[in-house]
């Protein structure tokens, strides 16, 4: 199979509904989850309703025990507790670009004694701190959109991938439903700022956050760029109306 080549560089690239340099988008992402890592994982509940629960169940189910598995974006460690939970002699590393994402995953696992379990890496998602073919699988949940270089790290997402290795990618899409899009429009736009505002103290993280899911790819989008980085078995579950979907794909 050809390698993909990498992508040409952008000159700008949406930061929720502004434009923004792409030198610039990393940095900017990162002072929101520097503001919001605190009070990250309740504000998931209360914006969910709790359902981000169900759907990290989802992509968690779909994991073979004994998997050894890298967790992208995964600081404050949602998806590699779940695992960890369930596993049968896996192994989770997880690589986040935040420091202070990765400082409240370590606590949260001190807390459930996880310690020695997992291991946290501070690293970018373009530019994986791992070998070639190292890993079982790979998962991102609900961070791909805030990804500066996503062709480049979907690349990099494979590259680690053992052949025959999973990806898993949980992320905010498309409502396939009109009545709950229009629900869901009104409350994500209107209803999360305030709860940013009242809750985390920062109304504008949690209104670039609701305006990224406008600006990510829909479903069939996402899935033609995993297959440009050079995945097979591309497939997609839509999950509460396609509010969110899991996408699967395969190192073949």
């Amino acid at each position: 199979m050809v390698e993909p080549t990498d992508p040409p560089e952008q000159s700008e690239i949406p930061f929720g509904f502004r434009r923004v340099a792409a030198d610039e988008h990393a940095a900017l992402v990162r002072g929101v989850f520097d503001s919001v890592a605190g009070r990250y994982d309740l504000m998931n509940d209360l914006m969910s309703g709790g359902l981000h629960r169900l759907w990290k169940r989802a992509l968690i189910d779909r994991l073979r025990p004994g998997t050894s598995l890298i967790d992208v974006a995964g600081g404050t460690g949602d998806v590699a507790f779940g695992f960890m939970s369930v596993r049968d002699g896996g192994n989770v590393t997880i690589i986040d670009a935040n420091a202070d994402m990765l400082r409240v995953g370590r606590d949260r696992a001190l807390d459930r004694g996880l310690a020695n379990g997992i291991t946290f890496v501070c690293g970018d998602a373009a530019s994986l701190p791992v070998f070639d073919r190292r890993v079982d699988a790979v998962t991102i949940a609900f961070g791909l959109r805030n990804v500066s270089r996503r062709a480049e790290a979907l690349i990099e997402m494979r590259r680690v991938l053992s052949p025959g290795g999973h990806f898993l990618c949980l992320e905010f899409s498309r409502v396939v439903l009109p009545l709950l899009a229009r629900l869901y429009d009104a409350y994500s736009l209107q209803i999360v700022p305030r709860l940013g505002r009242w809750v985390a103290g920062d109304e504008d993280s949690y209104r670039y956050l609701v305006e990224s899911i406008r600006e990510f790819p829909d479903q069939e989008t996402l899935s033609s760029e995993l297959r440009d980085a050079g995945f097979g078995n591309v497939s997609h579950t839509n999950l509460t109306g396609g509010i969110v979907a899991l996408h699967s794909a395969w190192r073949v």
